[in-house]
């Protein structure tokens, strides 16, 4: 059952074919003859439903051009392929049913008993020799009933170019059959009506007049859609609600507008905006734009009003609706969330967190810097900031679209304290050192305590090489150069005496920075001189 796009009703017609097609690969029980006429039934009901809407659009078409005191000449032909079309189908359908009241007198008519049963539902050789032929002579009504329904076909498809080539098909041609090995060589009279009880092959013929009048239904709709005269049905009937303001502030008033809205599967509304097309799903446009202003108030607001248009064929003749809204665009704030944010540390990681409340959760941001380098962070608006200047600009977009940008001054990293130990204790410049105990010798580097609680894994620092000289009367006794921040001097507590002195020069510091990479710290050469006692 090709063609355009279907009606629910004709959704459920391929549905019973289906089920119908099912049911005739299953062995005949009692049960299965019950659900072959509930599917004949329902098929009856549906068809007569049918022919009556299909009969409803011929009348629409007629008064539609009636309407016009001087009809074209395209109208009138409009008109009379309509009635063509409504003509061939009767005389179809009418052929169809006359097979039905033709199987059931053969089997024996209706139940005495009950006249809503029929006398043999389960016949199936007297069904064969009318609709096949006796002894398989292929002259059954089964025959002329194929090339009614091809005939009908390629009439129709002057009207319906969505109408298939045939209507009537053998198992090799069958969508479901071809793909069985006992139903893929059969004719179309065999496929149908072989093995066939009456209510079987009642259902075929209900499935095959549905299939007619589905198809005589498209032709009609596209001759309609030439005049006006199609009927539009609002299949999809759904509430909606239309807000002042999705955004409310608590102790104040929400407002908004409730109403029903409608849409057709048999119209398509062209839809604009600004004069630009609008896709269209299911009836609705979905209108999508960037927001965008130039001038704001004083509040950091600003109205803007956008302009849509939807054209449908009403009465043959194009109507177009315009739709004006109006709405405000909120300057975008940018907030800054950081330890420090009035400044940011030269050479560092700097993680900042900025946010712009007013795009909610379609806020995708993006960062770029100028005068340093910015890395985009794991989380929503999470940035990092290295600084490479004085200072540093960082420019903010969200989806592409830039929102704005901020500047920050650069500060120089503080300097670390030089902290010299020894054995675990810092050096008393005046009291000194006893001279047999100068052994363990440590020389820290301290961070600043501001910048190490503002940024840790910036402010790791340690000593890399300093020099040790053991003085007596201005004259050196020993030396030592070390590349850690640690060493034992027990070589100069035993050579010196009371009254010499010890002097550390520290020659080179190193910083671990966010990546662990070693860097070079600038402290010029700090020393310190140790008295010994």
């Amino acid at each position: 059952m090709a063609g355009g796009k279907e009606t629910p009703r004709q959704k459920m017609i391929g549905m019973m074919y289906l089920v119908l097609t099912a049911l005739l690969a299953l062995q005949v029980s009692s049960a299965i003859l019950l659900k072959f006429q509930f599917l004949d039934e329902s098929l009856k009901t549906v068809n007569d439903k049918t022919i009556q809407d299909n009969a409803g659009v011929v009348n629409n078409i007629q008064a539609a051009v009636a309407e016009n005191k001087t009809p074209s000449a395209n109208d009138k032909r409009v008109l009379q392929n309509a009635q063509q079309v409504r003509q061939q189908t009767s005389d179809m359908v009418a052929y169809i049913r006359g097979l039905r009241e033709m199987l059931i007198k053969e089997t024996g008519g209706t139940n005495p008993e009950d006249p809503a049963q029929y006398a043999n539902p389960s016949s199936e050789d007297v069904v064969a020799i009318n609709m096949i032929g006796a002894a398989n002579k292929n002259n059954g009504a089964a025959y002329e009933l194929e090339d009614k329904l091809n005939n009908y076909a390629k009439f129709m498809k002057t009207y319906n170019p969505d109408m298939p080539a045939e209507l009537a098909l053998a198992g090799s041609e069958d969508p479901v059959a071809k793909n069985d090995k006992a139903q893929r060589n059969k004719d179309f009279a065999q496929l149908n009506f072989e093995a066939t009880p009456l209510v079987a092959a009642l259902a075929v013929l209900s499935q095959k007049e549905a299939e007619v009048l589905k198809y005589e239904a498209d032709a009609l709709q596209k001759l309609a859609q030439q005049v006006g005269a199609d009927i539009i049905k609002f299949e999809k009937i759904f509430a909606m609600a239309r807000a002042e303001s999705k955004t409310v502030a608590a102790g104040t008033k929400y407002s908004a507008d409730m109403f029903i809205a409608a849409s057709s599967d048999n119209i398509t509304p062209r839809m604009t905006y600004q004069g630009k097309p609008v896709k269209v799903e299911n009836g609705m446009g979905k209108v999508e734009f960037v927001a965008a202003a130039s001038n704001y108030d004083a509040d950091g607001n600003s109205k803007q009003t956008w302009k849509g248009q939807v054209t449908i064929n009403q009465n043959g003749r194009d109507t177009t609706f315009t739709v004006t809204e109006d709405y405000v665009v909120a300057k975008p704030v940018i907030q800054v969330q950081s330890a420090s944010v009035q400044a940011l540390y030269f050479g560092a990681a700097n993680e900042l967190n900025i946010q712009v409340p007013a795009l909610g959760a379609v806020y995708d941001p993006s960062f770029s810097a100028s005068g340093g380098a910015a890395i985009k962070g794991a989380k929503k608006g999470e940035v990092t900031i290295i600084p490479n200047a004085t200072s540093v600009t960082i420019n903010v977009s969200s989806g592409g679209n830039a929102i704005g940008k901020e500047t920050f001054k650069v500060r120089p990293l503080p300097k670390p304290e030089i902290v010299p130990l020894v054995n675990g204790k810092p050096i008393d410049s005046r009291r000194g050192v006893p001279a047999q105990s100068f052994r363990a010798v440590e020389i820290q580097a301290v961070a600043d305590e501001g910048f190490k609680q503002l940024l840790p894994n910036e402010a790791r620092y340690r000593v890399t090489k300093w020099r040790a000289y053991l003085v007596r009367n201005n004259q050196p006794v020993d030396q030592g150069e070390f590349s850690g921040p640690t060493a034992n001097l027990t070589s100069f507590a035993a050579k010196a005496n009371k009254g010499d002195r010890v002097v550390i020069e520290v020659v080179d510091v190193k910083r671990l920075n966010y990546k662990g990479q070693a860097v070079d710290v600038n402290i010029g050469t700090p020393s310190f001189i140790v008295p010994l006692n």
